[in-house]
């Protein structure tokens, strides 16, 4: 009995925290969240009754606190609490579960503060807000990644990673120090210090089949993220490029025109032309252009244009 008394303890809390939140909360809503059956929770909801806490309940409907009451006393403007929806939704959408799960529990706890009406009001937009993602942004042999490399980064402790390159078909294991991670192009990485390779890599969490954490520290001090970007974007090997685009399918190319290694444009004769520093002219460039080819044109390298050409051969070929 005495080890189920702290995470009693820890339920009626977070209960007392969701019920602040919604303006009205169901016994099985509640039992369906912790996990617990119909009757501990009417067993905490009397202990909290007991300990002076005004909830009131009504048939069909759910409980309720008395308007008024709500722990802590900090208030939001409906402008704030439009941010947190957003929030909440791209937390849903764009973590890992286990992170998600930890922002949903916050969640609970910022809404509580929230007065009836902007309750009410919270509710209207919530279930008109939508997030989708173009694609899986966590392996499902390890789709909880980023908790772990967050307290790595915190505790300076070395992580044990499992990861699959893409031109590998076995994953190989790496003790790594985690640097930093950001969002790119879609997709999550996070930077970090291989020991196998004695070098700084950069890691795509799809691509991690395995994360565990360790007791070994750090063995360096690694300075801030953007250093190491920084340093990575100028140390690999460039080629000048050069196209001239429609105007009609430049702002089409926006979103991923940095991933290219874009530097400048300018407008020539009704088109745009733009410039791009590429570090990988034949499988990145050369197949990025194949998307809008029909409304561009190569002006420079040469290279570009011999790659593409035996790109179009092998799909030419394909086809008949």
């Amino acid at each position: 009995m005495l080890d189920e008394t702290p995470k009693r303890f820890d339920r009626i809390v977070a209960i007392l925290i969701q019920l602040q939140s919604k303006k009205n909360v169901k016994a099985q809503e509640l039992a369906d969240r912790f996990d617990c059956s119909l009757r501990t929770i009417y067993r905490d909801i009397r202990t909290l009754e007991a300990s002076g806490v005004p909830i009131y309940s009504e048939a069909g409907v759910g409980y309720a606190l008395m308007d008024g009451y709500r722990l802590p006393p900090v208030m939001f403007t409906r402008e704030e609490v439009s941010s947190f929806i957003a929030a909440e939704k791209l937390m849903q959408k764009f973590t890992d579960p286990s992170l998600g799960s930890h922002y949903a529990s916050a969640m609970y706890k910022l809404k509580s503060v929230l007065r009836s009406t902007d309750k009410d009001w919270l509710s209207n937009i919530e279930s008109k807000i939508l997030m989708q993602t173009a694609q899986p942004l966590f392996n499902d042999n390890s789709p909880n990644t980023l908790a772990p490399l967050f307290e790595s980064i915190a505790e300076k402790k070395q992580i044990l990673l499992s990861y699959k390159t893409v031109e590998s078909e076995e994953a190989s294991d790496r003790n790594i120090e985690p640097v930093g991670i950001f969002h790119e192009n879609n997709n999550w990485y996070f930077l970090g210090y291989c020991h196998l390779r004695k070098d700084y890599r950069q890691f795509r969490t799809d691509r991690i089949q395995g994360i565990k954490k360790t007791e070994l520290k750090f063995t360096i001090e690694h300075g801030p993220l953007e250093t190491y970007l920084t340093k990575k974007e100028h140390s690999n090997t460039t080629t000048k490029v050069r196209i001239l685009v429609s105007k009609k399918v430049v702002g089409h190319l926006r979103h991923e025109q940095k991933y290219h290694g874009y530097v400048s444009e300018k407008e020539v004769d009704g088109q745009i032309e733009m410039t791009f520093m590429s570090r990988d002219i034949k499988n990145g460039f050369a197949r990025w252009f194949l998307m809008f080819g029909d409304y561009a044109k190569i002006l420079e390298p040469e290279l570009l244009k011999t790659t593409l050409l035996e790109l179009l051969e092998i799909n030419k070929k394909r086809l008949l």
